[in-house]
């Protein structure tokens, strides 16, 4: 028996075994997580925000020093948004920090510093859709809400065996039925954490260890043998290649830092001048750089040699940047994009929220510092 859109293959008996089971093996088989035992929606949301997209590994010493920094929904509201992206910076996805900023100001305005309860109000927080607001609400106030993210579409795709693209409305329809339909009437956060745990453990994408899996004999992707199939692979991006320059721009001791606004990729967060560049000899890069420079900042400069090559990936692009040295000639204004500036020196930079490449260069920055003295 395969799942279709229109019905679910589960029945009383499959629903009773597999709750059964499911609960037995997290109990002998759960992480110990920092987020976990709590049920304070606070930490709930802070830990669900920053798992999106991110390795569980790497959120744990994340989510301890962002908490410890900024404890209740009051602290993280009244903090300045820069020491938000500070305690975020490496995580990535920069928007989800400057959203949970939003919320939490949303959150001590509109109701006095307590998390909301029911799922509507929850949704129309910035950065909280359905998932995270099945998660919070379950998790934290044992709200029969259905979670459905990466590791448990997978569970659901094997257990229902279907073959069909996961994003598609279609599947997302059958899916979210499913999440909702093997969910009991109690312990209902515990159950979702399993359901996660599950999918991370054990479902894996790669080699499913379905001879560990609680649910062995009530999986009919493994009964058909089509776990290694399932869930179908997705469509893989077209990623397009293209080349920055990146300049550290001297003066007196300092280096100069912009602040990206609204709308442009690093939103909220300082970096050194950079932009994309078309020419390939070293003579037209250097042009490109001056006349960049001075329409985004007003500052003439003279370039400089060439630093270091770093290559990264945001969305949909592959980038190549390339590092270049530069010393400050003179200043025509504030540039076309008005952007804020400071010139601030090398030791100063451990204060300012940077992307992860910005960070390699602040390092290389501090590297040769006694040459800008």
């Amino acid at each position: 028996m395969t799942a279709t859109e229109e019905a679910l293959p589960f029945d009383s008996a499959w629903l009773r075994n597999f709750r059964r089971k499911l609960r037995a093996w997290y109990d002998q088989n759960a992480r110990k997580l920092p987020w976990r035992g709590t049920r304070d929606p606070y930490a709930v949301w802070l830990s669900e925000i920053m798992l999106q997209q991110t390795q569980v590994e790497t959120v744990k010493p994340y989510f301890q020093r962002f908490l410890a920094a900024l404890p209740t929904i009051h602290a993280l509201a009244q903090a300045d948004e820069q020491m938000v992206l500070r305690l975020w910076e490496g995580l990535g996805y920069y928007r989800r920090a400057r959203q949970l900023h939003r919320a939490a100001r949303q959150i001590v305005t509109d109701y006095d510093g307590r998390f909301p309860c029911d799922s509507q109000t929850v949704e129309a927080l910035p950065g909280i859709g359905r998932y995270t607001a099945g998660a919070i609400l379950s998790i934290a106030f044992d709200q029969r809400r259905p979670i459905l993210e990466a590791n448990t579409v997978r569970v659901f795709a094997r257990l229902l065996a279907y073959n069909g693209q996961t994003t598609s409305s279609a599947g997302q329809k059958l899916l979210w039925a499913a999440a909702e339909a093997v969910l009991p009437s109690r312990d209902v956060g515990r159950f979702n954490q399993a359901l996660m745990e599950l999918g991370g453990k054990v479902c894996r994408p790669r080699e499913p260890g379905c001879e560990v899996c609680p649910a062995l004999g009530l999986c009919y992707a493994q009964q058909r043998g089509l776990q290694h199939e399932i869930p179908s692979p997705k469509l893989r991006p077209q990623f397009e290649n293209i080349a920055e320059a990146v300049v550290l721009i001297r003066r007196r001791g300092r280096v100069l830092l912009i602040r990206w606004p609204e709308g442009r990729r690093w939103a909220g967060l300082w970096d050194f001048p950079r932009f994309a560049v078309q020419g390939e000899k070293e003579a037209e890069i250097h042009r490109e750089i001056i006349d960049h420079v001075l329409r985004l900042t007003g500052v003439t400069i003279s370039c400089g040699k060439h630093r270091k090559t770093l290559r990264h990936s945001v969305t949909r692009f592959r980038i190549t940047l390339d590092c270049y040295d530069a010393e400050y000639v003179s200043h025509h204004g504030g540039g076309t994009e008005n952007l804020v500036q400071k010139w601030v020196r090398p030791t100063e930079l451990e204060h300012y929220p940077l992307s992860s490449t910005g960070r390699t260069l602040a390092g290389l920055v501090s590297s040769y510092t006694p040459a800008w003295k």
